[in-house]
């Protein structure tokens, strides 16, 4: 296990692999640990990190829950570590987090992978926002399949950490955040995901140019869980495009073409 102190307080974080850096960022339910498949699969040509959020798996829990907070966590590991710039591959709250630290520290992010990330306060369900701790990772896990790691490492949780992220969207201006945004974006959603719903035609069809989005129709809200091979092989392709190369030169792949009805 490794960690680094920040402000007297203990943020758990793990490491495989070399070359270019990757973040990968958990989301409400679980902890870092669910990445561990993702990241051995990208880990030949990139060197990932992985950390648990403050009030998550082995990080303090020290009532820094905020959405603002998170993003300085991010800002202070990467001076910590020394790293100047980076990928982000965020996934719900880290989907979140990751797109509020690109828009304020843009020179700092090369590209943003956003999983089950919310567009718009009327794309979160309202029950994720009232789900008790529990429930709430029974409901978003489902019965898929390799979920085991994340029901395991619930209870390591602190439920206010869950509920003061939750109640600081809020707070945030989802549909701003994407539209402000100007580092190079993969939005990628599962179709059945019970939570956060996928982009509509309409929001297709305004996204920028540097930002493309993919929706995996047998996912639901853990799509590198449920579909692995499948999102793999998307954030490897997604990685090694060019930086600056804009995401929509993934349609050009037939795996990942959208089929509009």
């Amino acid at each position: 296990m490794s960690a680094v102190i920040l402000d007297s307080d203990i943020l758990h974080y793990e490491v495989l692999g070399r070359g270019r850096p990757i973040l990968f960022l958990h989301g409400w339910a679980g902890s870092w640990r669910y990445w561990i498949p993702t990241m051995q699969a990208v880990s030949i040509n990139f060197r990932t990190y992985a950390l648990d959020f403050w009030g998550f798996g082995d990080s303090s829990k020290n009532a820094k829950y905020s959405i603002s907070d998170q993003v300085k966590l991010i800002d202070e590991f990467m001076m910590e570590l020394g790293m100047m710039k980076l990928a982000l591959v965020g996934h719900g709250l880290g989907a979140v987090v990751a797109i509020q630290f690109a828009l304020k520290f843009p020179n700092m992010v090369d590209r943003v992978m956003a999983i089950a990330n919310p567009l718009s306060s009327q794309g979160v369900k309202s029950r994720l926002k009232s789900a008790e701790s529990v429930e709430l990772v029974d409901w978003l896990l489902g019965s898929g399949s390799g979920t085991e790691v994340v029901r395991a490492d619930a209870p390591k949780n602190d439920p206010m950490a869950v509920q003061l992220s939750l109640d600081d969207l809020e707070r945030i201006n989802l549909n701003e955040a994407w539209q402000q945004l100007k580092t190079n974006c993969l939005l990628v959603h599962g179709q059945n995901d019970p939570a956060i719903t996928p982009p509509s035609l309409a929001e297709f069809g305004e996204l920028p140019e540097h930002m493309h989005a993919v929706t995996l129709e047998n996912s639901g809200h853990f799509p590198m869980l449920d579909e692995s091979s499948r999102f793999n092989r998307l954030l490897a392709d997604f990685l090694t495009l060019g930086s600056g190369e804009s995401p929509r030169q993934l349609q050009l792949k037939d795996e990942w073409k959208r089929r509009v009805r």
